[in-house]
């Protein structure tokens, strides 16, 4: 299993991509929740309120994520970071793992 991370700059797109990856099964499910952000941008500090997912999918699965988070997100270069999963319940990676393949 892995998790992926992502910002957006609003609930809106965060909430549309997301369900879309959903709706395609590429992911299993997300959790989205508002961050304050603070980050170098073209030269500038900039802080901002952004909207945070955290995708989850199994890593035959990961490279096809990043692809499409590339094409569908708002921002010209996404945050998009995968974190292994070092440890995972096994009844909750056996339905991560069903449910994307629609079984």
């Amino acid at each position: 299993m892995v998790l992926i991370y992502t910002t957006f700059p609003s609930r809106e797109d965060c909430v549309k991509v997301c369900k879309q990856l959903l709706e395609e099964r590429k992911i299993a499910c997300f959790n989205a929740f508002q961050v304050q952000s603070g980050y170098w941008w073209e030269g500038k500090m900039v802080e901002d309120q952004e909207w945070a997912a955290i995708l989850k999918t199994d890593e035959t699965r990961e490279d096809e994520v990043f692809e499409a988070l590339k094409k569908l997100h708002p921002y010209s270069t996404p945050a998009i970071i995968c974190i292994e999963a070092k440890k995972v319940d096994r009844d909750y990676l056996d339905w991560l793992v069903s449910t994307i393949s629609g079984e």
